[in-house]
């Protein structure tokens, strides 16, 4: 997991401090800097083996849900369309419209639904583990 955190650290670092200097027609702006989940847990990078990254384009139509599930590794998202609603275990809910980002709860059964009458998009980061799932269903 560490060797995949520094690529990603190397990536960024190059896209803000060498490609965009050649180019100035591509700007970078941070969408998410954070050390804690949207409920406040604090993130905790997982001492894993046979680290992956996996990046996921997920559409949710008009009136669906995900389902309740988990997550046992950090997961980070960016909304692209429409307005996400998140309700947890606890009967809280969060609410992320068009651009907005956030880190995922952990290891806490949440519904993601989408309750407008377009698409909700989400562009989701998973930093995982090769061969396993990157979400726990609620049984």
């Amino acid at each position: 997991m560490k060797r995949s955190l520094l690529v990603l650290s190397f990536i960024c670092t190059f896209c803000i401090q060498g490609f965009a200097q050649y180019q100035k027609e591509v700007f970078v702006e941070t969408l998410l800097k954070t050390d804690t989940t949207a409920i406040g847990q604090k993130i905790d990078y997982p001492d894993l083996k046979n680290d992956e990254v996996t990046i996921c384009k997920v559409t949710i139509c008009p009136g669906k849900a995900t389902g309740w599930h988990k997550h046992n590794i950090p997961v980070f998202a960016f909304v692209q369309q429409g307005i996400l609603t998140v309700e947890l275990e606890n009967g809280k809910t969060n609410t992320f419209p068009t651009n907005s980002t956030f880190a995922e709860v952990v290891d806490t059964y949440h519904n993601g639904t989408n309750l407008g009458k377009e698409d909700v998009v989400l562009i989701a980061i998973y930093m995982g583990v090769k061969g396993e799932a990157l979400s726990i269903k609620k049984e």
